[in-house]
């Protein structure tokens, strides 16, 4: 492998918003700090998306000392949402996990998302990620937990990955809609120095001060053809994906990682493969 190094740092401070880049962030055992803490869910419990609702790629949330949010879209006021005092939790659906929340206090901000969706949501936190919904046993070691992200505590891509889907798409029939930016992968970590597809092989892998292991590849949705930056949807990644990168009906595209150890990593930090 070449000199690989950490490229870029993202969160999302509400999951589906639009993402946050940072130059350094703290690794916490169910993934970087102040990412994926709040969630919409509809009336029935049930976690809204931009699977559902592409328009959420244009909301943005800032995160506020104390863990709470600073939301922002396009036609609304901001509104600052504060962490909920303790108290009782209510559950809900995320995908397959049932999981205890704290609903946001403020009414204003649940009328604040209904009014970004054109339909009733409602703003709600993870108030304690170390027992509330563990990593998929299939995957994990005992004790491992993760926030709101899809399922794991952590996602990285590399960009000579990308690159290579972008040459791919490039000779695909949708190639107008090439080439792709790296935000409609969502990742936490971007890595750059490697070889195309080179993290299929990887097993663990520091990054700066924090190990982490692979838990999995990730297979992706409908999401990645989302523009993070209009909302509008298209026919890539997932055309090009499918028809180079699937595997066991999976379309991969990154990797999924569960911290071993926590630290701090910081932009242009040495990527070191492990095994």
């Amino acid at each position: 492998m070449r000199d690989a190094r950490l490229r870029s740092i993202h969160v999302h401070p509400v999951k589906a918003f639009r993402g946050l880049s940072l130059q350094e962030a703290v690794v916490e055992p169910w993934g970087p700090a102040g990412d994926r803490r709040w969630m919409l869910v509809d009336d029935g419990g049930k976690v809204v998306t931009q699977r559902e609702q592409p328009r959420l790629a244009l909301a943005a949330a800032e995160l506020l000392p104390g863990g709470g949010v600073r939301l922002s879209a396009p036609g609304l006021a901001p509104l600052a949402v504060a962490v909920p005092r303790p108290g009782a939790t209510v559950t809900v659906r995320l995908f397959q996990d049932k999981v205890e929340v704290m609903p946001a206090e403020e009414e204003a901000a649940h009328a604040w998302c209904s009014a970004l969706l054109g339909t009733g949501v409602r703003l709600v936190h993870l108030d304690d990620p170390a027992i509330r919904r563990p990593v998929d046993p299939r995957y994990a070691l005992p004790g491992e937990t993760v926030s709101f992200a899809d399922g794991y505590p952590l996602l990285l891509t590399t960009t000579a990955s990308l690159d290579a889907l972008n040459s791919l798409i490039a000779r695909g029939d949708h190639a107008d809609e090439g080439p792709l930016p790296m935000n409609r992968f969502r990742p936490n970590l971007v890595v750059s120095g490697t070889g195309a597809w080179e993290e299929d092989g990887w097993s663990r892998v520091a990054v700066g001060e924090v190990v982490l292991r692979v838990a999995r590849p990730s297979g992706r949705c409908v999401v990645t053809t989302t523009d993070q930056s209009t909302a509008d949807r298209g026919a890539e990644p997932l055309r090009s994906l499918a028809r180079h990168r699937r595997v066991a009906g999976k379309l991969l595209f990154g990797q999924n990682l569960v911290p071993l150890c926590g630290g701090t990593v910081r932009v242009g930090d040495p990527v070191r493969i492990i095994e």
